[in-house]
């Protein structure tokens, strides 16, 4: 099937968060949310390097909406349920349709770190995965000095499958660094 015949929900909800596909207009927020968090986020996220302005994160956002539609790569926002705050954002990535299977990633905003809210956005996520998309494999990779970012499909019951060695480099020393990747099938 034409994976942009799939239909599938554009938003679902958790107990505390909407999670949404990027609308025009969220590149304020986006923009915000970055900004608080860009120290924290520099080190494991190339595009936070630096924080441009907000036209940039608009432009991107629309063509984070557009791909979204295409079904080629679904970038979730996190939001407090009932508000526009951004609290992070997940999303769906290296979609092979054929299988399917899709690669989960996230960030959380400084502000909202260490609540749980990207570990209840990512069981939403799983399920959304499952049960909306039908993926048969969902991976979580993350950079092995990551502690905080591999904990989460740790504690979801992922399992680990390796580490690909020097498989990124470092944007700010060189370095090679080394990728973890975990995995989680349907049943």
């Amino acid at each position: 099937m034409n994976p942009i015949l799939r239909e599938f929900p554009f938003e679902f909800e958790t107990e505390r968060l909407t999670i949404r596909g990027p609308l025009p207009g969220d590149g304020v927020e986006m923009r915000t949310a970055v900004s608080e968090s860009q120290a924290e986020l520099k080190e494991w996220m190339p595009w936070a390097m630096k924080v441009g302005p907000v036209e940039e994160y608009e432009a991107r956002i629309r063509e984070k909406h557009l791909e979204f539609l295409a079904r080629k790569d679904l970038q979730l926002l996190l939001f407090l349920k009932g508000s526009n705050t951004l609290v992070g954002s997940s999303g769906l990535h290296r979609i092979n349709w054929d299988i399917p299977k899709v690669e989960i990633g996230y960030w959380v905003r400084t502000s909202f770190a260490r609540k749980g809210y990207i570990t209840e956005a990512v069981v939403g996520i799983i399920d959304f995965s499952f049960n909306q998309i039908g993926a048969k494999r969902i991976e979580i990779r993350c950079d092995a000095k990551n502690s905080r970012s591999a904990a989460i499909p740790q504690r979801l019951g992922f399992i680990y499958e390796g580490t690909l060695q020097h498989e990124a480099v470092d944007r700010v020393s060189g370095e090679l660094r080394d990728t973890m990747i975990f995995a989680k099938t349907a049943v």
